[in-house]
């Protein structure tokens, strides 16, 4: 695969990862790469960017078989309220397109939140910035280059 700033940023900070190529499907989301790459969904993490009250960007890191508590993060991060960013906002903030977001080598700096069962996980699959394209790694590496919050906002879909 090419590189993208999240392989980049993954490789400035030493942690390892294995390339996960995949078929992208439009609106097939992290059940379709998950399906395609014989992973378990509840460890493939979604990368979503929302916004707060004052439409401050951030990144919340989810399970991909759970959705987002917006209310629970809300209450968790001190904010009044949390909601999904339109995605060509988001693809401004982040710099990558929706569907290959990925928290790593993000456009604009933003905090993330991870869901905190993530790091119970011995390895997650995560978007390596393009559509298509997953990374494994070890959770760990959320906190440790990304200075990951972790919070308690699973939903089961």
């Amino acid at each position: 695969m090419s590189e993208t700033p999240a392989t980049q940023m993954l490789k400035a900070h030493k942690v390892a990862f294995t390339e996960h190529p995949y078929e992208y499907v439009e609106h097939g989301g992290t059940s379709e790469s998950a399906r395609q790459l014989g992973l378990d969904e509840h460890a493939v993490v979604k990368t979503l960017v929302m916004q707060d009250q004052d439409a401050k960007p951030l990144i919340v890191l989810m399970h991909g078989d759970c959705k987002v508590s917006t209310k629970n993060l809300a209450r968790q991060i001190g904010a009044k309220s949390v909601e999904p960013c339109k995605p060509e906002v988001a693809n401004r903030h982040s710099g990558y397109l929706v569907g290959g977001t990925s928290p790593f080598g993000t456009r604009k700096d933003m905090p993330v939140y991870i869901e905190e069962s993530i790091l119970a996980l011995p390895r997650i699959a995560i978007n390596g910035g393009r559509r298509g394209f997953l990374v494994q790694i070890d959770p760990q590496a959320c906190l440790q280059v990304l200075g990951a919050r972790p919070v308690q906002c699973a939903l089961a879909e």
